[in-house]
């Protein structure tokens, strides 16, 4: 079975810890240069999620929130910054223009000229053969130690009931070995779970932080990009875009035999000028539910009926001084819950997201050792407890909560206060 990720559903006790006191001391002590703003689409003014922020000449980078708004923390005032988004034209800042923070930026949409218009009149698939060649010349071939932030959510209906973020460090190899040594640790993470009775049947994602390992699918060929894997595809060329000013071509893939286990349909998008994948928009085929619950599920509770609704990835990267790196990467589940005397099923999402925030590319940067690693068999759930403070992330680079999440958080936290005061009165 092609290795993906799973969903555990579990009772979870409705009881969350206290908030601890005490937190590990945050390596980094320096004073942080803080810069935030809203970006926007220029013409209807609609927020823009996931647009990437990058301070200009490092590696620090963050993405926007679905609200459009981001937090960027540096070492010392950037030359500037850049903003950039599939499908429109880059923003550059200077040094001058960023200290008006908070920033509101706004992307013009990319209009293609003619004489830009991409064109490739071979076959789609070999295309994406001849990208799949060039992956040892277009991404790195040295071993690079990235942070990152993680974070992952449920929600019951349109209403959040778990929360679990954390600072994170990977070591990735070079893309012309596998990936049997990458590695992801956690550095600092917090939880927060609904105390409600009727929240208790919530959401485990095994292995979730360890998306940006087992969902590369640059440097994991088997989950799309094998020499068999695709022969079990259509390829279909669409309309060109542009990802940070540079035109892409975009293959469209779906999948034309019933396989042993479920396929993939979505989008790939290549670098005209590089021929490297740039990014990958997923779903799962849907189309045979059996399949799709033996790959997505591993447990439930007895009496419960898991119907999956939706299993979707989005793979970013970004080019870098030449090199072609993972910048984000996002992954939603949705299914719904059957109980036995119930009327109406409950819908349930999970959606994981990770940020590359930063990166070293050295030859002399070491492994993370198996000891201080997370396993693919782990939940982030069992791996950090509950905190709530609102210096927690202190100089770290974060995902911004939304606002829809961020109110939510709050309310989960008034819910385990009464709850941590009720328990503590009826003692």
């Amino acid at each position: 079975m092609k290795r993906v990720f799973f969903i555990a559903i579990a009772l979870f006790a409705a009881i969350c810890a206290e908030a601890q006191n005490q937190e590990q001391k945050i390596a980094e002590d320096s004073e942080k240069i803080v810069l935030s703003g809203t970006v926007r689409d220029e013409r209807s003014g609609a927020a823009i999620a996931q647009a990437n922020v990058s301070a200009t000449g490092t590696s620090v980078s963050v993405v926007t929130n679905e609200d459009g708004f981001f937090t960027l923390k540096t070492d010392r005032l950037p030359k500037g910054i850049t903003i950039s988004h599939i499908g429109y034209q880059s923003r550059q800042l200077t040094t001058r223009e960023v200290m008006k923070s908070p920033l509101n930026i706004k992307l013009k949409a990319t209009a293609i000229a003619l004489n830009e218009v991409v064109v490739w009149t071979g076959d789609p698939s070999e295309l994406v053969r001849i990208a799949i060649k060039k992956i040892p010349e277009n991404y790195s071939r040295t071993p690079e130690l990235y942070r990152g932030f993680y974070r992952e959510t449920a929600m019951k209906r349109q209403r959040y009931i778990y929360v679990a973020e954390g600072v994170v460090d990977m070591y990735k190899t070079a893309y012309t070995h596998s990936d049997r040594r990458d590695r992801v640790a956690i550095r600092k993470g917090r939880r927060l779970l609904s105390p409600k009775k009727s929240d208790t049947l919530s959401v485990k994602v095994t292995g979730g932080p360890l998306q940006p390992i087992q969902l590369d699918i640059v440097k994991n060929p088997e989950i799309l990009l094998s020499a068999t894997e695709l022969t079990n595809y259509d390829f279909e060329m669409l309309p060109s875009t542009t990802i940070n000013d540079r035109l892409q071509y975009v293959v469209a893939v779906k999948p034309h035999i019933n396989a042993p286990y479920p396929l993939y349909s979505g989008l790939l998008y290549i670098d005209r000028e590089k021929l490297a994948f740039t990014r990958a928009e997923l779903s799962l085929d849907m189309s045979d539910r059996v399949k799709v619950t033996e790959m997505m599920l591993v447990r439930k509770p007895t009496g419960v009926k898991f119907k999956p609704k939706e299993l979707s990835f989005l793979i970013d990267y970004r080019n870098e001084d030449g090199i072609t790196r993972l910048s984000y990467i996002r992954s939603t589940f949705r299914f719904n819950c059957d109980w036995k005397r119930r009327l109406l099923a409950t819908s349930f999402t999970a959606c994981c997201e990770m940020v590359v925030t930063d990166h070293h590319a050295t030859t002399e940067t070491h492994p993370i050792s198996g000891r201080d690693s997370f396993d693919s068999r782990d939940a982030f759930y069992d791996k950090v407890e509950y905190f709530r403070d609102p210096q927690f992330w202190e100089d770290y680079n974060i995902i911004e909560p939304s606002e829809s999440l961020d109110n939510a958080i709050e309310k989960l936290v008034k819910k385990q206060k009464r709850e941590s005061s009720n328990n503590t009165l009826k003692k």
